[in-house]
């Protein structure tokens, strides 16, 4: 808490565009299926004041917005480096979203080329984090590559519109969305959750979209005490699991996959429900191998320079 403090206090105008502008690459991480916004939050340095942010947020914190002067309760809630960061990630995950769906739709190969890419770079920039190599530490990275494969093989369940459905959807998805590696997006997807949400968006559906948020809020304020007390008490096993995670969701996001079962909607209209990874040079159709390779290189080094900026002074 000292620490978030202190950063508060030293940072201007100029640092906070820069969180708003992490918050932008957090958003349209999150909203692309296959891709964490906490990988994102994680290279570019704000991860674990953004943990440590969210579970500070407690009764005792409200109970000085009452009793002290709301200057006080702002700055314990490190209200600055919260709005700066959500700015960024909600105009960025509304806008975009529309966006990736379009370019999953219609450029498959292309985004996903270029989130592969990225998703190398964060592997090699979180796992470089590791201070030591034992055997748990290693055990811990094993298992995250394992889980995070695991789900990214398991099949969507049907589009459920149910409220209190949507509500533990958002729940469930922000534990995911806040970790390196798990897309909380493809998350939306495996729980049938996804379509709802984005269609809720695109109809600007106030009452749903609220319920998601409520359920995502509970989960965030629960599941950040999990992560910070990991971080706190096995920082190293930590890191490896999350690089783990990172490093099991490259096969979602390979940019050459075979379709092997759809789901049809109400409208009639058919999306991949299962798909296998396969050679581009097996690919049905234009691999686009070059601007694939290319789009691949500009996600790599998308990274370094979101680690860069996540070194400057916050």
């Amino acid at each position: 808490m000292i620490f978030v403090k202190k950063l508060a206090m030293q940072r201007g105008l100029k640092e906070y565009l820069i969180i708003s502008f992490k918050g932008l690459a957090m958003g349209a991480a999150d909203a692309v299926p296959g891709v964490s916004g906490g990988t994102i939050a994680f290279i570019s340095g704000i991860y674990e004041e953004l943990i440590s942010t969210i579970s500070n947020i407690n009764i005792d914190l409200f109970k000085t917005l009452f009793s002290k002067p709301f200057k006080t309760f702002w700055n314990q809630l490190n209200g600055n480096f919260l709005l700066a960061l959500l700015t960024g990630i909600v105009i960025s995950f509304v806008s975009f979203m529309r966006l990736a769906k379009f370019l999953l739709e219609h450029h498959p190969v292309l985004i996903w080329s270029f989130f592969f890419g990225l998703i190398i770079a964060s592997i090699l920039v979180v796992g470089k984090q590791i201070t030591k190599w034992n055997l748990p530490v290693l055990m811990a990275l094993i298992i995250g590559a394992i889980v995070a494969f695991y789900i990214s093989q398991l099949p969507s369940l049907g589009a459920n519109e149910n409220s209190w459905f949507l509500f533990l959807a958002g729940a469930i998805a922000i534990c995911a969305m806040i970790l390196p590696g798990i897309s909380g997006s493809f998350i939306l997807i495996i729980l049938g959750a996804y379509k709802t949400l984005s269609d809720a968006i695109h109809d600007i559906d106030i009452q749903r979209i609220l319920i998601f948020v409520s359920g995502a809020l509970v989960g965030l304020l629960s599941f950040s005490h999990v992560l910070k007390w990991l971080f706190k008490h096995y920082h190293n096993i930590t890191l490896a699991l999350l690089t783990g995670f990172i490093f099991g969701s490259l096969n979602k996001v390979w940019p050459w996959k075979n379709t092997l079962t759809w789901h049809t909607n109400s409208k009639g209209i058919k999306s991949p429900l299962l798909q296998e990874s396969i050679s581009p040079f097996s690919f049905q159709g234009d691999n686009h191998l070059v601007y694939a390779i290319i789009l691949m290189i500009l996600g790599f080094f998308t990274i370094f320079i979101l680690e860069r900026l996540g070194h400057k002074k916050q």
